[in-house]
């Protein structure tokens, strides 16, 4: 047989969830404000019904020692159960339902009494008080069990005292109303409470369906484990309210936005400016993984709306990505470049090989030469008008390329640029940029060429990128720098829309600009203004031997080319 299982324990406490654990704890709150109520409002109204019933003793004994037949008969007849007294104050208990009304001379000798037999005799409580002239109200025991009572001093018509009125109300009465009036407030006190149970019921469900019926330690783990995730993704996150205001940053979008604590309850608009950035955070731009240009970051932007209005973003940083793109199209195009270059060779090859089976020695000398001169004249023409050694390789490797794609490649006559860039991989980016866009303009177009020109104007850089393509409309020519904008397919490794947007950002943010226009003959025109992109110039070294000897060797090979 199976063992039988353990019977479980029963265990006493809150339950477990949020819903059950608000709706006890409101529950009790409001039981406890109603029996604290009733009590607070019980306590006062015994003391409130006492003395009301002093009160109204003490009346009835003004109304009886104002009676001139009362203070007459006192003085002028004997104590007796049948005499004016006794009649005329059991005439005044009956009308006001008073337990008893006493009239006594100064002697404290009863003249009226409820019970006959008593009239003549000496009162039980003292009367001190009211024979001196002072009214009393007061709760005691007497013959007649425990009264409220009100005593006054009795007075003739020249104003003497001659006696006392003593008036009791039976406590029992009062106790009576306290008790009577306790179902009534206890009834109140239900309502109430069954109104705030409705209450805490109808809240409770609410928290329930906010809080998605977890408990209280579910909720705390998931707020714990929502720090953690936020502060150690590496994409940043930004929540938004329903007003779209900023509230939550976690650290991986503070430092891709370059904003902290400052933007928190802050509309997108003045924590970030004006710009796609925004347009894409606030749900102005809508659609999946849009790029856009932050600062120097390249950033994939995707955004979710919430239930109660807001919207949380995601931000990841492509910058790197982008780049090694950048870096795997020129790769690529000196891979292509170097296959159509081996292709040539070879054909030279041919072709020399055939000058020397031919013994046409001269022709074949001729021809190396021809083929030399060629590639050392482009390659000098670069370097002697761009110092800087980056961006002559760079415009060196572009124009092999351009070769290829059946494009002029040239430097403009104009270009003068010493090795004194500040900057030299920001210019890179920039030419690389604006030269890839022309090549791609007018590759494939008759007596395609690309034109740059690169001069200084003190330390200010100026660069031209002048082609021979179909240009740019002029209702396009801001759009055009709009990041994510771009009329041409993107390819697989990379987003298009991209590059025009850091050349304006890389020229902004040295205080210059980047302007397209029509180039004189036709076609696109692009202008970057980069100032203070020089540094001061250096003291010019002395000519040295190796720097001589490659002087002379360069004049000489010159001279032979020729």
């Amino acid at each position: 047989m199976s063992p039988t299982p353990p019977a479980r324990r029963l265990r006493l406490g809150l339950p477990r969830r949020m819903f059950s654990q608000v709706l006890l704890m409101q529950v009790a709150i409001a039981a406890g404000v109603a029996v604290l109520a009733t009590g607070l409002f019980l306590a006062p109204l015994g003391n409130q019904l006492d003395d009301q019933a002093m009160r109204r003793a003490l009346a009835i004994a003004q109304t009886t020692a104002v009676d001139p037949q009362i203070a007459h008969g006192v003085v002028n007849t004997p104590p007796t159960s049948d005499g004016p007294v006794q009649k005329e104050a059991e005439r005044i208990r009956e009308a006001t339902r008073a337990e008893y009304v006493v009239v006594m001379d100064w002697r404290g000798v009863r003249w009226s009494h409820p019970t006959p037999d008593e009239v003549g005799r000496t009162v039980s409580t003292d009367p001190g008080d009211a024979l001196a002239g002072d009214e009393v109200m007061e709760i005691d025991a007497g013959t007649l069990g425990r009264t409220a009572r009100g005593k006054v001093p009795l007075r003739d018509s020249d104003g003497d005292i001659v006696g006392a009125v003593s008036v009791g109300i039976a406590y029992d009465s009062v106790r009576a109303r306290l008790i009577h009036a306790i179902p009534e407030l206890l009834a109140y006190a239900g309502g109430a409470l069954a109104v705030g149970a409705l209450a805490a019921w109808l809240i409770s469900r609410r928290v329930q369906r906010q809080t998605r019926d977890l408990a209280f330690s579910d909720i705390s783990a998931l707020l714990a484990e929502r720090e953690a995730m936020l502060h150690g993704i590496r994409e940043g996150v930004v929540a938004l309210d329903r007003e779209g205001r900023v509230r939550l940053l976690n650290d991986e979008a503070r430092r891709l936005l370059g904003i902290g604590d400052e933007a928190l309850g802050r509309s997108l608009d003045e924590a970030l400016g004006e710009g796609r950035t925004t347009d894409v955070l606030a749900g102005r731009v809508t659609g999946t993984d849009l790029l856009t240009v932050r600062g120097q970051r390249v950033l994939v932007a995707n955004r979710m709306p919430t239930d109660d209005g807001g919207a949380v973003a995601t931000l990841r940083d492509r910058t790197e990505l982008e780049q090694l793109g950048r870096e795997l199209d020129s790769t690529r195009g000196l891979i292509d470049a170097l296959r159509a270059q081996d292709h040539e060779h070879a054909n030279r090859m041919h072709t020399l090989l055939g000058l020397l089976e031919l013994e046409m020695y001269d022709d074949a000398v001729e021809f190396v030469g021809e083929v030399v001169g060629e590639h050392r004249a482009t390659a000098e023409q670069v370097t002697e008008r761009i110092q800087d050694p980056l961006l002559a390789a760079l415009l060196v490797g572009k124009a092999t390329v351009a070769a290829e794609r059946g494009v002029a490649l040239l430097v403009s006559d104009r270009t003068r640029l010493p090795d004194r860039l500040v900057d030299p991989r920001g210019i890179v980016t920039v030419v690389g940029n604006l030269v890839d866009n022309a090549l791609d303009a007018v590759a494939g177009t008759a007596h395609a060429r690309v034109e740059v020109e690169l001069r200084t104007e003190g330390d200010t850089v100026v660069l031209v990128v002048r082609d021979t393509g179909p240009g740019i409309p002029a209702e396009r020519r801001e759009l055009i720098f709009t990041e994510g904008w771009s009329t041409k397919e993107a390819p697989a490794h990379r987003e298009r829309g991209i590059g025009l947007s850091l050349v304006r950002r890389l020229a902004e943010r040295q205080g210059g600009s980047a302007t397209v226009g029509e180039a004189p003959g036709g076609g696109a025109e692009f202008t970057v203004v980069l100032p203070d992109a020089l540094t001061e110039p250096a003291a010019e070294p002395a000519l040295t031997a190796p720097t001589a000897h490659r002087a002379a060797a360069r004049a000489t090979a010159e001279e032979e080319s020729r």
